[in-house]
Formats: C-alpha cells, structure tokens, sequence
C-alpha cells in the first residue's frame, strides 16, 4: 500500500525536527508501507530567500526567483533523505521536475497540468522511500516553476492521485481541522472526520488548515486526506469520500477579501481571470476577491466602471446538507442580530451558509454563529 506524507517548514525547521520526520518515516515504512514524502522548506527559508532577492534587486524577475526559492525545499528533502538512510532504511531524494511535476508557464503561482511519477514508482519497486521537494515542478518548456501558496500540499495530493496512493496525510504543527478556530474561538471542537464535500467548503471559505487546490484536486480524484500533528500520536482528523449525514461541521472567517463594484460585470470577471484572481463571493453587481492569494493586486488595473469598496469578511459555516436546513440559515441569522452584529449579505448553498460582515467584526461574528450552530449539537 502506497502512503503519502507531507511534512511542513515547522516539521522540518532544525535538524532535530528533520530526525523526528525521519523516525515517523520509517516506523510507516515498518508497519508494511510504501512511502512518499513531500517537504517543504525548513521554517521561514522561503521568506528569507525571498528578501535577500529584495536586497540585491527592487523587482527581482519571476522566473529567477523561481530559480532561488525553490532552493529551499531541495535542502528539506535532501537532509530527510540522509536521515532516513542513518536509520537503515534506504531513501532517495526527488526534485519536482524529476518527480515528474509537469506545470503550466506561470511562474510563481504555476498550475499543475501532468504527473509523470516514473522515477518515483522505480524507488519503490526498489524498496526505497522516495523523497520529494515540494511546492515546485518543470513547465513544458523546460523552467523551473513553483505552485504559489500550499504549493507543498498540491505536490502531496497530486503524487497521490498519479500513484493511486490509499491515503495523503498532512503533517504539520496542527493536529487537525477543528469546528473554528481554536484561537476565535476557544470551545471549538477537533473533528474526527469530514466529508471531501465539507473540506473543499472550508477550504474555499478561507480555513488556513487546508489549501482550496490540494483540497479540490483531492475532490475531483477521490483521494481521502489526513490532517495530523507531526509530533504527535493523536488520529488527526481523516477527510473522506463517502458523505456524511446533514449537521454544521466547522466554521471559518475570511478577512482578506476586496469587494469590487461594477457596472459591466462580463469584462470585470475577464480581467479577474486573466490576473489570476480568486473569486470567493459574487452576487448583482458585486465581486469578492481573495487578497491572499492575489500577488498581482497592486498591478491589477479596474476595468472601467469599476470601483473597489474596500474589504469585507465572510463568515462560512460549512456541512454535509446544511444547505437543505432553512432553520439553521435562521438561527444563524437571528444570533447576529441578537448580537448586533450588521449583517451586509448572506448566501445558502448545498453544504454551506454564509455571511458577509465587517472585517472588523469577523471573530465575533465567528463566536456567535459557534455558539449558535455548533454549541448545541442536539439541536441541529
């Protein structure tokens, strides 16, 4: 049985975490696995290698910074690969284009577009752990490029799909996906388990623990997910295929969006794509754009007829089914007006409720959707 695991920059920060990654590594690969493991860069080396670019050019080309950030996770797993090998277990290290990572021409934020994972499936016929860097491949035309952010988790889950692995496993300093987040909201539940549909709404709606691509290339293949703490024995919590029966599993606050008005709605959202923009909310004559994985926003041109109104929040509650539950939308609704928290818009889809509210008041809004859809379970 085929495993993948991800390991990220807080996993592999010092050498001593790297020996702890590798005495994890090979207690899978004793219990009968064949294993894969994606890294990232060790702790903040992308960001440290990204500004010594900054220190030597004002407007550093994309396809050289490629060229130097995807240096970082090359040390990760060359230095797992060693240890791994000190143990007795035999392990070979992989670059993203010899892994077999084929990506479109965008430099710093590429797109998978084909996995040739040949050398990866001879290591384990070999009987080897194969190594690989994440957050990296090699463009059509021969460049070195990079995934963007969660980079590292797409590498993960696209090698899973292309080796028909039984499970991706997401190794870092978090120990699961939990009902909000802990530090909002300090009764918040870890779940056990999420459908692949709950996931991909969490995802989407802003949850830092799981990256929306990984998430939706998982989707679209069938791939089950674990979310699990390096150091830690606890379970995780395991996102599967088969759904889940109706309930609000979790919560998540996206902050980071710009609401763009516009008069002419067809070329805003053809220049949205052509920028690469992530759309989170669109509804009449409005446009919610994710400012967090938008480089390009300071560049980004408004078409004409078209103003920014500045930011906004939206607050998701995401479950199997919610969206056929007309009472919990009024539940919800009614706990932010007792609360008095200005609700601007709200939106119910098959497995999610949303609403839109200040920035400013995302966390509290959080807490009280919480405490209202999530704090007494036995009445949902």
């Amino acid at each position: 049985m085929i495993l993948v695991q991800k390991y990220g920059g807080s996993s592999v920060a010092t050498v001593e975490r790297i020996a702890q990654v590798a005495e994890r590594v090979v207690a899978t690969v004793q219990e009968g696995h064949q294993v894969v493991v994606v890294v990232s860069a060790m702790g903040n080396t992308t960001n440290e290698l990204l500004q010594l670019a900054r220190q030597v050019s004002a407007a550093p080309g994309r396809r050289e910074l490629d060229m130097l950030v995807s240096v970082g996770e090359r040390i990760s797993m060359a230095l797992l690969s060693m240890a791994i090998n000190d143990r007795g277990v035999p392990a070979r290290s992989f670059t993203g284009s010899q892994s077999g990572i084929i990506t479109d021409e965008s430099h710093s934020n590429a797109r998978v577009v084909a996995v040739r994972p040949q050398r990866l499936r001879a290591a384990l016929d070999e009987g080897c752990v194969a190594i690989v860097a994440g957050f990296q491949g090699v463009s059509r035309d021969k460049e070195v490029t990079t995934l963007g952010r969660g980079g590292s988790d797409t590498t993960a889950v696209v090698l899973a799909a292309a080796l028909g692995a039984a499970w991706c496993e997401i190794c870092s300093d978090v120990d699961g996906v939990y009902s909000a987040d802990p530090r909002q909201v300090p009764e918040a539940l870890k779940l056990g388990e999420l459908s692949l549909d709950e996931a991909l709404t969490l995802a989407r709606a802003g949850g830092r623990v799981l990256h929306d691509e990984a998430v939706a290339y998982a989707h679209r293949h069938g791939i089950g997910l674990l979310i699990s703490a390096t150091g830690e024995a606890d379970p995780g919590t395991r996102i599967q295929v088969p759904p889940l029966p109706p309930r609000v599993a979790t919560l998540a606050a996206d902050p980071d969006l710009e609401v763009f008005e516009t008069r002419d709605l067809p070329a805003l959202l053809e220049a949205l794509w052509v920028a690469r923009a992530t759309i989170r909310w669109a509804s009449g004559d409005e446009v919610l754009v994710d400012l967090r994985n938008w480089p390009d926003r300071a560049a980004f041109a408004l078409p004409e007829g078209t103003r920014s109104r500045g930011r906004a929040c939206v607050v998701t509650a995401a479950g199997s089914g919610i969206g056929l539950r007309a009472d919990l939308a009024a539940r919800g609704l009614g706990a932010l007006a007792a609360a008095g928290i200005a609700l601007q818009a709200w939106s119910m889809q098959s497995e999610a409720l949303r609403f839109r509210v200040d920035p400013e008041s995302g966390a509290a809004a959080t807490r009280c959707l919480h405490a209202a859809l999530i704090g007494d379970q036995t009445a949902c």
